[in-house]
Order: C-alpha cells, then structure tokens, then sequence
C-alpha cells in the first residue's frame, strides 16, 4: 500500500506541473471565467403574448369613479409556472372574477384564454362636464413574477372591442393597446433586495369615450335657462310694480341655486371649477344684476317718471342679454373642444 504522503507529494506535483504548463492553465481560466459568466447571467425572460377584445362596459358610476367591463383575455406563453389563472393580477380594479377559463397545453406553448368581469376604479376629468372625454384604464400584470421573468407583447391584430355593445350615452373614440413595466418603490418585505424598488411587466388598455352631449346638456341646464328668462322678464313689468319684479328675481335667484345643486349630487367631487360651477355662477350674477337694475328703475321712476323708466328697462334688458347669449356661447364652445 502507497504511504499517504507519498500520494500527496505526487499530487502536488501534478498541480504544479500544470499551473507552469502555459496551455493547461489558459484552458483551466477559461472554464473558470465561463462558469462565472453562466452564474451570473439573469434569467432568461418568457415572452407572454397577449390580447384582448372588450365585449361590454355597463353599470357606470360617474359619482363613485366605477364601471364594469367584460371582456376576454388570451396569452401565450413556454412557461407553465407564471400560472396566470392563478397569478392574474388587475391593480386599478376594485374586484374582478373569471367566469370562463381554458388552457391548452398540447403544443410548444401554452394557449390560455379566459372570460373577466371586472370593477374598475378610475379617475374622471369633470372640467368640462357634459362636455368631457374620459380614458378609460385597464392594465394586466403577473403578481408573482417580475419583469426580470417576464414580457408582454401585445396581439394588435383584429378589434379590440365590440362595436356593438351599447355603451348607454357615450360614443366610443378609441382603444388602444400597450406594453411596458411599471414600478413600485418597496421590496415587498424581501431581505434579500439590494434596494425598495421592483418592476412589473405590463399590458395596458386605454379606451377613450366621449359623451352624446346635445341631450343630456339641455336635460341639465334648462332649469337653469329658464329661472334667468323669468328674472328677464322683470324688465317688462312696470316699474309701479315692484313687488312682482323683485319676487320674480329672488324666485329665479333659488331655482339656479336649486339646479345647480341638483347636478352636482350627480358627479364625483373635485376642487377644480368645472363648466357647471362656471355656468351656474354666471347666471347668479347676472340674476344679482338684474335685482340691482330693477332697484335703479325704481329708483328712476320715482324721480323721473314711469316713461324713463320704462325706456331704461328695455335698453338695458337687451344688452344684459346679448352679453349673456354671447358669453354663454363662448364658455360652451371652449369646453367642447377640450
């Protein structure tokens, strides 16, 4: 039996045999260097080819900032471990839930297709309410695997919606589909993250919709119009009967308060000053104008007589409302065109 020390010796000088030997060393460093190379080499990301065709989006709650859609899902992908009928993850959605789902597994990639329903939260812009344009938002992630696992592609052949669902309302501009990551500034408690920061992969659906605004404009704002035409009327009353006009004015001074109100309990709250609060306002001042015309037409005819007067009310009815005509048109026009 070889003594163990003899065994060692002889080891020892092999190895410093080949680390003098050139070739043998430059062999040995390469397969060092190429085995640090595959460690550290991220993972090969799964490419998730997605679509999506929206058949319907009801129940919209324009004060509480929700609707519903449905709509059907589909993705391709290799790898069986993203498990999107568990993973599927709607971050701007109040709840979601699927009512249909089918996989098939049968070839290279997994086709997967799945049938949502889904209440949406979002943020509408009521600046120029009836006159607005919301972007509708939707957007899928994985919640488990992070953009270093996977990609969307978004499938942009064929429609995206079906224009024949009634969408009660409002007229239907446009979908459009994206893809992208998005980023959240935490770790998700993980100890092992170098920094508070992770991005998730993406597929993103905006649907522009406008309102049918001719209807539901004058539905809303004839209450309006019509307490400034009462209060307009004051002027071609006579100025011995002030009591008639005065009633009239503070009458029509309620009834705009009163619609604007109303109109308001309908929309969801912002600090902004919309198109209602602007039309509203402008009414109430020029209703305080017309309180303050029939004072100065009374006042008028006690000092000068009933013909003065009656020649100032007509002057000025026509003015203030060829003003009002004019500037109403002006703020209705700009808020139409955004």
């Amino acid at each position: 039996m070889i003594p163990l020390r003899f065994f060692r010796k002889g080891l020892n000088w092999k190895i410093i045999y080949f680390m003098k030997n050139p070739l043998f060393f430059g062999i040995f460093c390469s397969i060092l260097l190429s085995a640090s190379a595959l460690k550290a080499q991220p993972p090969v990301k799964d490419t998730v080819h997605v679509g999506i065709y929206i058949t319907s989006i009801h129940d919209i709650d324009f004060k509480d900032k929700e609707f519903t859609v449905t709509f059907w899902l589909w993705m391709k992908y290799r790898n069986p471990d993203l498990n999107f009928q568990k993973y599927l993850e709607i971050p701007n959605a109040k709840s979601f839930e699927t009512s249909y789902y089918s996989s098939d597994t049968t070839g290279e990639r997994i086709y997967l297709i799945m049938k949502v329903q889904a209440v949406m939260k979002d943020s509408w812009k009521v600046d120029n309410f009836p006159f607005d344009v919301q972007k509708l938002h939707l957007s899928i992630e994985n919640s488990l695997f992070d953009s270093k696992s996977l990609i969307f592609m978004a499938d942009t052949l064929g429609s995206h919606f079906d224009p024949r669902f009634t969408l009660g309302g409002w007229n239907i501009d446009s979908c459009i589909v994206t893809t992208g990551s998005r980023s959240y500034e935490t770790a998700f408690g993980l100890e092992n993250m170098q920094q508070q920061l992770v991005h998730y992969g993406t597929f993103d659906v905006r649907l522009s919709v406008s309102r049918e605004t001719v209807g539901l404009f004058w539905k809303m704002f004839v209450g309006m119009y019509l307490a400034f035409l009462i209060a307009f009327i004051c002027f071609f009353i006579h100025a011995d009967l002030m009591d008639a006009r005065f009633g009239l004015s503070v009458g029509s001074l309620f009834a705009v308060v009163g619609n604007k109100y109303i109109i308001e309990s309908s929309l969801p709250e912002t600090a902004t000053f919309t198109l209602v609060d602007l039309l509203h306002d402008f009414t109430l001042f020029f209703i305080l104008v017309i309180v303050v015309a029939n004072a100065y037409s009374l006042e008028t005819f006690k000092n000068h007589g009933l013909s003065r007067s009656d020649k100032f009310d007509r002057r000025f009815a026509w003015i203030l409302m060829m003003i009002y005509v004019l500037l109403n048109g002006w703020f209705i026009w700009r808020a139409s065109h955004g």
